[in-house]
């Protein structure tokens, strides 16, 4: 489990981004992977969303999280669902204390907001296509929505892969170029002709600061490199294999 001092430092918070580390799951899913949408058994899936509810002194059923798609779409939490009633969004927000909203990410960036004085939560996940899409900017709204205001948000940018691990092709960064010719900032040629890297994070960053977002803290971890603490997308890809585990990151409020 890992957390950020940023949000440490918020009484009334508790947030955690979850390594693979502390399942029951086996194999490629080895071992706490939390996605219903992988191919891992059920049973399995829900024991380690149990264990980490647990980590967090919440019981499984107040630990939600949504069907993701890559959107930028967020929505306001009222009350815990059932996992065969989430929701279709990326991002989540709240001011109800004891509801963890859980965001699942295999080298997507998964986003944790907080605004102390309002007592205003937010979680994103924020994949090049949901942060380019606006998935972050639609978070700080709705958390603008319940009375956070941008400027006293905190966010925490989890694990995710980094620069040096994400290779992209020539065709890649022309649409971040057509959005700002600043976005060259977060391209790298790599050791491929024609290939470039991509910095996720720094990308998430940036929008997040255009979002009037003054602290943002970044989690260093790699997901793709650190096979033993993450699970990857595109690690699994590289290798050829069917599937892949899912990664948990969590933030809640306490208190009544």
């Amino acid at each position: 489990m890992i957390t950020l001092g940023a949000l440490n430092e918020i009484t009334h918070i508790r947030h955690a981004f979850f390594t693979r580390a502390g399942g029951v799951s086996t194999g490629l899913y080895a071992s706490l992977n939390v996605g219903f949408g992988s191919g891992d058994a059920p049973a399995a899936v829900a024991e380690n969303r149990a264990r980490a509810a647990a980590r967090l002194d919440l019981p499984p059923e107040r630990l939600i999280s949504c069907y993701q798609v890559h959107s930028p779409t967020c929505i306001t939490v009222t009350e815990p669902w059932t996992q065969d009633k989430a929701p279709q969004a990326d991002a989540m927000v709240t001011k109800v204390p004891g509801i963890a909203l859980g965001i699942l990410t295999a080298d997507c960036a998964p986003v944790l907001f907080a605004d102390a004085k309002a007592k205003v939560i937010g979680a994103a996940h924020a994949g090049w296509k949901g942060a380019k899409g606006g998935v972050l900017e639609a978070t700080v709204k709705a958390m603008a929505a319940l009375g956070a205001k941008p400027s006293r948000i905190v966010a925490a940018i989890g694990p995710c892969i980094a620069q040096r691990s994400y290779e992209v092709g020539p065709e890649f960064p022309t649409p971040f170029l057509e959005e700002s010719p600043e976005n060259r900032d977060f391209f790298a040629p790599s050791r491929k002709e024609g290939h470039f890297l991509f910095d996720l994070p720094g990308y998430v960053t940036r929008r997040l600061g255009n979002a009037g977002v003054e602290v943002v803290q970044r989690c260093p971890n790699d997901t793709l490199a650190e096979e033993d603490r993450f699970f990857s997308y595109r690690r699994s890809c590289l290798r050829g294999e069917k599937d892949y585990g899912r990664g948990l990151s969590a933030i809640l409020l306490q208190g009544q």
